[in-house]
């Protein structure tokens, strides 16, 4: 079994992949300030939780957009297999050609993400990650990774939205009832809601005017559940594509 690990700036995904199925998932809070004994506990734990033996763990694959937390998952992750863990970054076959100014400088969530997606989808493709930031991922017909958006994610301008406005509360990202609210919690809503689903379909709109293509848009991301019923343009919601980015790159690099 293959033990893949994605660090995220909210959480960390675990996952256990075998003959290319997921056999499960588990989500875990990103603590910037465990150590790895307490991460490498969390992983045994897990396993344990999903009846996996240590011992049918034969490799492990992560990709981390938190540098702080990296190598305590790391260190954690080997301390519990007692397998050195392959890493995303520079150097490793994606099978994408990356044309930005500095490839090196790329999120490994935005790669694996668009690896997988390459795998279900053709391109040109646009993706979209709904999570601490939500970000957008252009890629063009010939596999390469052209650019694309960062916005800040709805949980972090609710979030924002209430702790600098006295009077406004927090709320929960439930569907809005009407686009015209009639209260206060309602008006919210229906802008943070709305607002981000308006904002995903303005953004498409404006990028496939610029490729100058039709694309297929593939969302992912704990919050496209709540925010992509809303969204007038189509979109596929994926939930376990970063694993299964994992799960591709790693056979790329196996030895």
């Amino acid at each position: 079994m293959l033990l893949a690990i994605d660090i995220g700036n909210s959480n960390i995904v675990i996952g256990g992949i075998q003959d290319d199925k997921i056999v499960f998932e588990a989500r875990i809070a990103t603590d910037r300030i465990k150590t790895s004994d307490q991460y490498g506990v969390e992983i045994k734990n897990i396993l344990s939780l999903f009846e996996v033996p240590v011992d049918s763990v034969e490799d492990v694959i992560i990709s981390s957009v938190v540098p702080p937390v990296f190598n305590a998952v790391r260190t954690g992750a080997y301390k519990v297999t007692g397998l050195t863990p392959m890493v995303v970054g520079p150097g490793i076959k994606t099978g994408l050609n990356i044309q930005m100014d500095n490839p090196a400088s790329v999120g490994s969530d935005l790669i694996v993400a668009a690896v997988a997606a390459l795998q279900e989808y053709t391109a040109p493709l646009m993706l979209i990650d709904m999570g601490t930031a939500t970000t957008i991922t252009v890629v063009d017909q010939g596999n390469n990774y052209i650019g694309g958006a960062i916005i800040p994610g709805v949980r972090v301008s609710a979030e924002a939205l209430s702790s600098r406005a006295a009077q406004l509360p927090g709320i929960q990202l439930d569907r809005p009832k009407r686009a015209i609210g009639k209260n206060t919690i309602e008006c919210m809503r229906s802008g943070i809601m709305y607002g981000a689903a308006a904002m995903l379909d303005g953004m498409v709109e404006r990028m496939e005017a610029e490729l100058g293509k039709p694309v297929t848009v593939v969302a992912t991301g704990g919050i496209a559940q709540f925010i992509v019923p809303l969204c007038k343009r189509e979109m596929t919601i994926e939930k376990d594509l970063l694993l299964k980015g994992l799960n591709v790159i790693y056979k790329k690099n196996k030895k």
